[in-house]
């Protein structure tokens, strides 16, 4: 570190840092609403329309949709528009699969394991098309759709009673 002035200095010792130690709460741990369990045959479905690593958007709706999956719903995730940049397995760089930096493989990660755990993930072609991916890229297990299946998707998921979660950035 370079030598400081004694302003610099002065505004450093102003206030001690960090002003708590480690490990000291903050903020309160109450729940205030009851830790809802699905009922059966109710559904959780998750439209995202973000793209991967501009926002936390579709991570934070991956996320939501496998804890409503772990809570006993059928759940299921709809990428669509840039949203289905999210789906690629050829994500990485120098090669796929490396990460060049630490979490650009959270998504992908986080989707294998929401099929894996049953949920269903579904991509749409045209989506995929606009920014030149091509489907055999698709992580295993993501479904392709038409594109005219976005809006079916969520009749199909409304008329079942699903809780939808709809993310879109832009």
């Amino acid at each position: 570190m370079s030598e400081l002035t004694e302003t610099e200095k002065q505004s450093l010792e102003e206030i001690p840092h960090p002003s708590l130690p480690e490990g000291s709460s903050i903020y309160g741990g109450t729940k205030v609403f009851p830790d809802y369990q699905a009922e059966p045959g109710q559904s959780y479905f998750t439209l995202v329309h973000g793209i991967a690593h501009e926002s936390s958007v579709s991570f934070v709706a991956i996320l939501q949709a496998t804890r409503a999956l772990r809570k006993g719903f059928e759940s299921a995730i709809y990428f669509y528009g840039p949203g289905a940049m999210n789906c690629m397995a050829t994500r990485g760089f120098p090669t796929t699969g490396n990460s060049a930096f630490p979490g650009e493989h959270n998504i992908n990660d986080q989707l294998k394991t929401f099929i894996k755990e049953g949920g269903k993930v579904y991509c749409c072609r045209f989506g995929l098309s606009l920014h030149g991916l091509r489907e055999e890229d698709l992580i295993q297990g993501v479904i392709p759709t038409h594109p005219l299946d976005v809006q079916d998707a969520l009749i199909h998921y409304a008329r079942k009673g699903a809780i939808i979660n709809s993310t879109y950035m832009w």
